[in-house]
């Protein structure tokens, strides 16, 4: 691995499959709530949106049931709302996360999450109190939509060469793609390495230890 981003000092992360193990609850959610209305997803349709917000994800997944779509929602949300206390953070990630504070470096959120979702599961992490800024697909444009990274830069007073983004889905390889930002794509989470490095990433870690190593902790 002979790259790094140890320089870097303002590291941004995505939640869901890059620092929360939450793939398999998202995954058994969206197929609860299709069977709830008479309808089926795939298991590898429903990782390929993990990242993006469910508004825009129901019509990937349910193009013919526009009417469903505030049914499908209600029934996704009471569904992870009541099984979102078994997640967990993916091994390493509170040590990598604390680590990064003690260097100095600022550390953000990037999700698609809205932002009820992730205040339900953030302050539970044990993380919150070193992030200094976090953005949700509901207060912002949903990935890959950049805004919510410019944002970022624009409230960290960084710019495009200081930050790298993190995260575990194509989407997030494309919002960082679209500006020009540095990105590394992690392959434990929702998407295969081969389908990551499709999108030129900067660099693609297959762990959370791997990533600790780039980073430069």
């Amino acid at each position: 691995m002979s790259i790094s981003f140890s320089k870097k000092s303002l590291i941004i992360f995505d939640w869901d499959g890059t620092l929360m193990n939450s793939v398999g609850l998202i995954v058994d959610a969206m197929r609860f709530c299709a069977e709830q209305h008479g309808l089926t997803v795939s298991d590898e349709a429903t990782k390929s949106i993990i990242g993006i917000a469910l508004v825009d994800a129901f019509p990937i997944l349910f193009p013919h049931d526009k009417d469903k779509y505030d049914q499908l929602l209600a029934s996704y949300s009471d569904y992870y709302v009541k099984h979102c206390d078994n997640d967990t953070l993916f091994d390493g990630v509170k040590a990598l996360i604390k680590t990064l504070h003690a260097q100095g470096k600022i550390l953000a959120i990037a999700t698609g999450k809205k932002r009820q979702g992730l205040a339900r599961v953030l302050p539970d992490s044990g993380v919150e109190p070193f992030f200094s800024v976090s953005k949700t697909a509901d207060e912002t444009a949903g990935k890959p939509n950049p805004l919510m990274l410019e944002q970022i830069l624009a409230e960290t007073g960084k710019t495009l060469a200081d930050a790298v983004m993190i995260g575990d889905s194509v989407h997030d390889m494309r919002m960082a793609n679209s500006i020009g930002m540095d990105s590394i794509a992690v392959s434990y989470g929702c998407e295969k390495a081969q389908v990551l490095a499709k999108e030129n990433p900067t660099a693609v870690v297959d762990s959370v230890a791997d990533l600790a190593k780039i980073l430069g902790v």
